[in-house]
């Protein structure tokens, strides 16, 4: 008991000393009074430049920017923006036109009706590739396998018919790419007659005047559009006869 009443005595005891006995030596402390105060200029740093905050509340801060790196963003935007308008079209960077593939596959399904002449001696190859797929396709689902024969006899003829066609035609225009064109557009009728025989055999009497009708569909059509092409007036006889006998080789590949 003797010991807690001395410690309550020494907390209850308010006298502090603050002497240091270990250290001795006074504190120095230096004055600065004699130093001259600047007030701080926080507009020093930024105010010159647009790299500040207040860049970001003033919205014409990057339109002054000394180093023109807002122009050149939009200079570049602007190049791309106009770079991509001016591009033509997909298919017809490709020569794919479907206007045209249209307007000639039309007219070879009605040889009676017109044709633009400077549509006919464009040099389109996605329709006569994809008659060629469609009638070698139709003859592989009837077991027989023809690609070669169909991409030979069908070189064969228009290198003919170029040659045919470069001595008939009154103006020096043929073009190869306009004749292959031509010949592979009016194959449709054959890969319409190799369609009906997968389902229907055409080896009888029925399937052989259905045959001559798709000759003679596919002689007129090809005719009339090098007449029209090559203003070959009063010649279509003339080269409805070797049409006739080219697309009749195609028509034996089917039959038989």
């Amino acid at each position: 008991m003797a010991a807690s009443n001395e410690f309550y005595a020494q907390r209850t005891d308010k006298s502090y000393n603050f002497d240091m006995t270990e250290f001795d030596q006074p504190l120095n402390f230096q004055s600065f009074d004699n130093q001259p105060t600047v007030p701080p200029n926080y507009d020093y740093n930024y105010g010159n430049t647009n790299t500040g905050l207040s860049s970001f509340y003033d919205p014409n801060a990057y339109n002054n920017n000394p180093y023109g790196q807002n122009d050149v963003y939009q200079a570049t935007n602007v190049g791309a923006g106009s770079e991509f308008d001016d591009e033509p079209p997909l298919l017809e960077e490709l020569g794919i036109n479907p206007s045209h593939i249209f307007q000639k596959t039309l007219a070879v399904l009605n040889p009676m009706r017109g044709a633009d002449q400077q549509i006919l001696q464009d040099t389109d190859m996605a329709g006569p590739l994809v008659f060629c797929l469609a009638l070698g396709s139709f003859l592989l689902l009837s077991g027989k396998v023809t690609f070669s024969y169909i991409y030979g006899i069908g070189v064969m003829g228009c290198i003919a018919f170029y040659c045919l066609l470069t001595l008939m035609a009154p103006q020096s225009n043929v073009t190869f790419g306009a004749v292959v064109s031509v010949l592979g557009y009016c194959l449709l009728p054959m890969v319409v007659l190799s369609g009906i025989n997968v389902l229907v055999t055409i080896q009888g009497t029925i399937g052989l005047i259905i045959a001559g009708i798709c000759i003679l569909w596919c002689s007129l059509s090809a005719s009339k559009l090098f007449v029209t092409a090559y203003s070959m007036d009063h010649q279509q006889v003339l080269i409805a006869y070797p049409c006739a006998l080219l697309y009749g080789v195609f028509a034996l590949i089917t039959i038989f």
